[in-house]
């Protein structure tokens, strides 16, 4: 059996415990400021911007390091507007017949609905493709633990986002299949969500809610 191929470890920083402590606090009180926003500026957004927060997702673990994700960042009017327009038309089904009363109901406090002026009016929806396989010329190459890894790197993309001083929102409409001729990407990427991304709206408002409690997520054992 062959030895896969390794390099020295030269990245890792130690911390002194106090400076870890200090970190780690400093990075939650950060995290927690950060909220999903449905009302957009269409203050421009400068692109090396986005460019930094995809490169910071792109850093994300993945199965056997296939890095099975696709971004597409869309910035023309026009091509927004046709994503709107589509996604509109399967929410406007969702809401009306499609969906279960009891999720409709778990979705009231949040006063979402069918309409989705955000796609329009933030500078940028990034809409992000689950690579579900690799093609060679000998075939198909299969990907293992896709949605499990896409997951982690639109985590991160969403915290970088932040981080930078931005805004974001999730948007999953179901299903998302017009998204492949929308953007021009093959069938093995399959879409796994549109994120709505650029400076909140002035006087914006969002929901009065709150996170559980740390009691409530965690066991120590």
């Amino acid at each position: 059996m062959s030895k896969y191929k390794t390099i020295p470890l030269t990245s890792y920083v130690e911390y002194p415990i106090d400076e870890m402590i200090s970190r780690s606090l400093k990075f939650y009180s950060e995290a927690k400021r950060r909220r999903t926003v449905r009302a957009y500026s269409d203050k421009n957004v400068p692109i090396e911007v986005i460019n930094n927060c995809l490169l910071a997702a792109g850093t994300a673990p993945s199965g056997a390091n296939q890095q099975p994700w696709h971004f597409v960042v869309v910035s023309d009017p026009k091509i927004k507007k046709i994503i709107r327009e589509a996604a509109e038309k399967e929410e406007k089904e969702f809401y009306n017949g499609k969906a279960p009363q009891e999720w409709l109901d778990a979705l009231e406090h949040l006063g979402t609905d069918e309409d989705k002026p955000f796609l329009e009016k933030s500078p940028y929806l990034i809409v992000i493709f689950e690579v579900r396989y690799g093609e060679s010329e000998k075939g198909k190459i299969k990907h293992y633990y896709t949605k499990e890894s896409v997951g982690i790197a639109t985590g991160m993309l969403i915290t970088a986002i932040h981080n930078a001083g931005l805004a974001s929102l999730t948007h999953t409409p179901s299903p998302m299949n017009f998204l492949n001729g929308i953007c021009d990407r093959p069938s093995n990427e399959k879409p796994y969500m549109i994120l709505v991304v650029g400076y909140p709206a002035d006087k914006v408002e969002v929901p009065d809610i709150s996170k559980k409690s740390m009691s409530e997520i965690v066991t120590f054992k």
